[in-house]
């Protein structure tokens, strides 16, 4: 007999646990199975705020490919100013020089007591293409100052 009652004492407790597993397993399935329902609305979510992530940084690249290319065409168009008024520049320099050299040569003549028309004419044409690159030179660089003001004019409205 006390086989019996010890079988039927581990019948028991095996039942007991049975039941508890049972009852376990039912509210066990039904959490997991809401956490499950949480878990991909949260995936869900972050794909979204992901998506809208990549939206954002796509837009700022495009925004700043669209930056760097008016940066450069300004700064081709600067590099374009700045040859311009070193040109300018350059030939005001040969004017002065070709300048310079013909007073001398009227001064020296003028000290000889010679006095030579051609020598005359020849200092008047290069003072009035000393005054001609001088304006030039003056328009261009006026034209530099102006092009990098109207950003600055333009922002201010």
């Amino acid at each position: 007999m006390s086989d019996i009652s010890e079988l039927e004492r581990r019948i028991t407790k095996a039942l007991d646990r049975i039941r508890d597993g049972l009852m376990a397993g039912q509210s066990g399935p039904v959490d997991a199975q809401d956490e499950s329902v949480d878990l991909r609305a949260q995936l869900e979510e972050e794909r979204t705020a992901n998506a809208q992530l990549e939206e954002r940084i796509r837009a700022l690249k495009e925004r700043h490919a669209a930056e760097i290319e008016t940066l450069a065409s300004v700064n081709s168009g600067s590099e374009e100013r700045h040859t311009a008024l070193e040109q300018a520049l350059d030939q005001l320099r040969q004017a002065n020089d070709a300048l310079r050299e013909n007073n001398a040569a009227l001064r020296v003549a003028l000290a000889d007591g010679v006095t030579d028309a051609d020598m005359i004419n020849e200092a008047m044409q290069a003072e009035l293409e000393a005054l001609a690159a001088q304006q030039a030179a003056d328009a261009a660089e006026v034209d530099a100052i102006l092009i990098e003001l109207r950003p600055i004019v333009q922002e201010a409205r």
